[in-house]
């Protein structure tokens, strides 16, 4: 500790409660994936149609967060965030108590608008807390809520809603959600407001191709590692004879291999460049999942696939994300807020790709659904180059 706060100043406790956020909106998210069987039973539906909930969440986050920008600028960065995430801990608790499959996903979808007005302020306010020569730092210490969401907070849901049931890990986000509602008033405090973006100029980076081939390549990226991840109960089943502790310790081990991934491209990126890093980590989510399809009924190989598609997939969105905020300088804050949409409507567009591909192919085919959204997302990445490359102007003789 005694490195970190000289590293972040006096913004730590503030920046350490924006991550803790994220960490819930992420959990919130991912966590039903591996609940999906106990959730689908309790309610009386299948694990399908129970998928459809993360895809009405992840749409309200996609369409309502340009909104809460363009429409909030003046409202106080502290307040949104706290009623931002109270409104995810009320949607989350209307959720855990719905008697049946349309009010959960009622619950599910108003926790989704608590996350829209929540996920794209924190991430503002980490780079207004502190000094322009620190804002690297603490973007990366409040993203690293939504790494360890992925990496600790789903399996750790998991396995909590095998011991106790699957309400206990949501009702522990909802105490955690209530929390936070308290704590960021008081301890956030005032966070400088940027001047207000007009319509248009929100708008501009959609009319380069280049920032829409990286967009285009983040949702079809987002949507090809979330088709398997989400169904991953379904997919393993056979490996792990359905045991919700088995799930759990395949998440773990695709979360901490991803945490690892997600550290050493940011140097490589810098050495390196977007575009290798970047065809690098999608062919190697490519591999990863076809291997899947090919050894989904072995514990073991299981253990190891995962590992090494969770160091690709996580690995693949630095150097997508580089890209993005290196087309254009004029354009790249605006630009960065459009990644989170593009995101969020990959990971809508997963639970029913995944139904699709279950119930035509079984579960091998769930995986080589999400390797061929990958590889279109590697030809939309690409595109963008090749754009770039015919659009320049020749050079005078």
């Amino acid at each position: 500790m005694t490195d970190a706060q000289p590293s972040y100043g006096p913004s730590l406790l503030k920046l350490l409660l924006l991550a803790t956020a994220l960490f819930v909106v992420g959990t919130n998210a991912f966590v039903i994936a591996g609940l999906l069987p106990e959730i689908a039973a309790d309610l009386r539906a299948t694990p399908s149609a129970v998928s459809y909930a993360i895809t009405g969440y992840a749409l309200v986050v996609a369409i309502a967060s340009p909104a809460v920008a363009l429409l909030l600028p003046r409202v106080p960065r502290s307040t949104l965030m706290a009623a931002g995430v109270a409104v995810l801990g009320l949607g989350s608790a209307l959720a855990v108590l719905a008697p049946d499959l349309p009010l959960f996903i009622a619950g599910r979808t108003l926790a989704g608008l608590g996350g829209a007005a929540l996920v794209p302020t924190a991430t503002a306010a980490a780079a207004a807390l502190v000094p322009p020569q620190r804002r690297g730092r603490a973007l990366a210490l409040v993203g690293a809520g939504f790494t360890l969401a992925t990496a600790v907070g789903s399996p750790l849901g998991t396995a909590l809603g095998e011991a106790f049931g699957w309400r206990a890990p949501l009702w522990s986000l909802v105490a955690l959600a209530a929390l936070l509602a308290v704590a960021i008033p008081l301890f956030v405090g005032h966070v400088p407001l940027a001047g207000p973006a007009s319509f248009a100029r929100r708008l501009a980076p959609l009319r380069d191709p280049r920032i829409l081939a990286v967009l285009g390549a983040t949702a079809l990226l987002t949507a090809g590692f979330n088709t398997v991840y989400i169904r991953s109960a379904a997919v393993t089943e056979q490996a792990t004879g359905g045991s919700g502790t088995a799930l759990a310790a395949l998440l773990l081990v695709y979360g901490l291999a991803g945490v690892a991934g997600n550290i050493a491209i940011g140097p490589v990126t810098d050495r390196v460049g977007n575009r290798a890093t970047a065809t690098l980590a999608l062919a190697g989510q490519i591999v990863a999942l076809a291997a899947l399809a090919l050894v989904f009924r072995s514990f073991v190989a299981d253990v190891v696939v995962f590992a090494v598609w969770g160091v690709v997939a996580f690995a693949a969105t630095v150097p997508v994300q580089h890209r993005l905020v290196t087309i254009d300088s004029e354009q790249a804050a605006h630009a960065i807020s459009w990644y989170s949409t593009a995101m969020y409507l990959g990971i809508a567009i997963a639970p029913p790709l995944g139904a699709a591909a279950l119930a035509t192919g079984g579960a091998a085919a769930v995986p080589v659904t999400g390797a061929i959204a990958t590889a279109l997302a590697l030809v939309s990445f690409l595109l963008g180059y090749v754009r770039r490359r015919t659009a320049s102007p020749a050079l005078p003789a």
